[in-house]
């Protein structure tokens, strides 16, 4: 015990470390931290450390970054310092560095570049992916409506949606939503998700050797080997099936390069990031988006006055019987500002996604070890009462000046910033877009029956990003009213 305290005070005071609370031998600071809503204690420590501090979960130290300032000036200023992913042994133990989202150095690189590259030529940013959208809208309505205005849950649904305009540009087709094997999927995807937030995970994060006596984490394995088992036969199909003057999707993009390169010993095009980079923007590509839409239903039915104008300027904008285009979001300011509102208030990835310091880094007159994982609490920025009117409640205005014209805000980064940014931030802003104002074009979203607006909990369910609790919507045919 008086060696740790030895080197936890070498560490403290002559590597320069950012303060924090004094770690205890084996638990760290654990018994500070609720492991469930960490985003939650480590707001409630910035009030006492500042915003720059070290805690330890376990043996492990992390440094939070709290506050839009601090957050930018490390990704934007020190960008190449910070560019990198910690080793999280959850994420070691399923993709081993191969892919995009947990990968590093060459790796990473090539693996962006080349998503960046083919995720544009199949269609993001460009009209191609709009009318792929608004087609899978169609077909979501058709969904809703084949409800007839009764309660049912959206949260698979959604998902479904979602996932088809990844599957269209990853693989070049959708799936119907009543296809029980990709449901199936979605539910894993879902799981895991989920449990890469919770306690017991985090625990095996800080303590790997104790791995045998954590279920947890053994599930997520599980989960993502079943996924790779579906993927895998989707590969097999592609490849049987390749045409090098046809090619459908980002998978088919990689096989043809992956055949290219057969004869170079060092080349990233092989099996593993293969399966791990269409995992990546598989899930990213799902969760964020569908989560945000979730969110944006459940708010809607909460607060119907905010649903009531933003269907008036729809009527308004949008000629009766025509789909909704992305170009219209630049007349639709108060659905522009709706739609910023859900993102900031849901605060879907409250502590974003880790970074480490590449070599040993001075940042605001503090040393940050090589290897040390850094942690952007995103929620200090939403919930910051020096950015926002009313950080804690649901308030569209933040998003408008006094004439009701839209205002962009700096500190708004719902898809991270600098090197790492969200290369798919273009494509799933026109899909909340596109398929919240074709969802409220056609419907009414209210609560089950013997509930009230005022009843809606608000409280996020636990996980890596923060989903709505389970609750059922009712969508409510706007024909008649549309009509009148």
């Amino acid at each position: 015990m008086a060696i740790f305290y030895l080197i936890t005070l070498f560490e403290r005071y002559k590597k320069k470390l950012p303060p924090g609370p004094f770690p205890m031998p084996l638990i760290g600071n654990l018994n500070l931290v609720d492991l469930n809503q960490q985003y939650i204690s480590l707001t409630e420590l910035s009030k006492t450390y500042g915003q720059v501090f070290t805690i330890y979960l376990g043996s492990k130290k992390k440094v939070i970054l709290v506050g839009y300032d601090t957050i930018k000036e490390a990704f934007l200023n020190h960008g190449e310092e910070f560019v990198s992913r910690p080793e999280i042994p959850i994420f070691q133990k399923i993709g081993e560095g191969h892919g995009i989202v947990f990968s590093n150095g060459e790796t990473w690189k090539i693996m962006r570049r080349f998503a960046l590259h083919n995720l544009r030529d199949f269609g993001m940013g460009k009209k191609l992916i709009e009318v792929k959208i608004q087609d899978e809208v169609h077909y979501l309505i058709t969904k809703f409506g084949s409800h007839k205005g009764k309660p049912f849950d959206t949260s698979i649904i959604l998902k479904h949606a979602s996932s088809n305009i990844i599957c269209s540009i990853l693989f070049g087709n959708r799936y119907e939503y009543d296809d029980s094997e990709f449901q199936y999927l979605l539910k894993l995807l879902d799981e895991n998700i989920k449990l890469s937030g919770s306690a017991m995970v985090e625990i095996y994060n800080s303590y790997p050797f104790l791995g045998f006596m954590i279920g947890a984490h053994k599930t997520m394995l599980r989960n993502v080997q079943k996924m790779n088992n579906f993927l895998g036969k989707l590969f097999e199909e592609h490849a049987l099936h390749l045409n090098v003057s046809h090619l459908t999707g980002f998978v088919d993009s990689f096989l043809l390069k992956q055949k290219q390169e057969t004869q170079n010993p060092k080349t990233e095009f092989h099996k593993k990031n293969l399966l791990f980079a269409t995992l990546d923007i598989f899930s990213a590509g799902t969760e964020t988006t569908s989560t945000t839409l979730c969110w944006g239903l459940l708010l809607m039915m909460k607060y119907p006055e905010v649903q009531r104008r933003v269907q008036a300027e729809i009527d308004k904008v949008i000629s009766l019987g025509q789909d909704p285009q992305a170009q219209d979001r630049k007349n639709m300011p108060y659905t522009e500002a709706v739609i910023h509102e859900i993102q900031r208030f849901a605060n879907i990835v409250p502590m974003g996604v880790s970074r480490s310091a590449l070599a040993d880094t001075k940042f605001r007159g503090y040393i940050i070890p090589k290897g040390t994982e850094v942690i952007p609490l995103f929620s200090s920025i939403f919930k910051d009462k020096t950015q926002w009117e009313t950080p804690h409640r649901f308030n569209p205005a933040h998003f408008l000046d006094d004439t009701g014209n839209f205002v962009k805000k700096d500190c708004f980064i719902p898809f991270g910033l600098g090197r790492r940014v969200c290369i798919g931030e273009s494509l799933a802003r026109m899909e909340i877009f596109l398929i919240f104002v074709g969802l409220l074009q056609k419907f009414t979203f209210k609560p089950a029956p013997g509930m009230e607006p005022a009843d809606l909990d608000l409280t996020p369910e636990v996980g890596f990003t923060l989903t709505p609790m389970p609750h059922l919507v009712c969508a409510v045919p706007r024909e008649e009213v549309v009509g009148s």
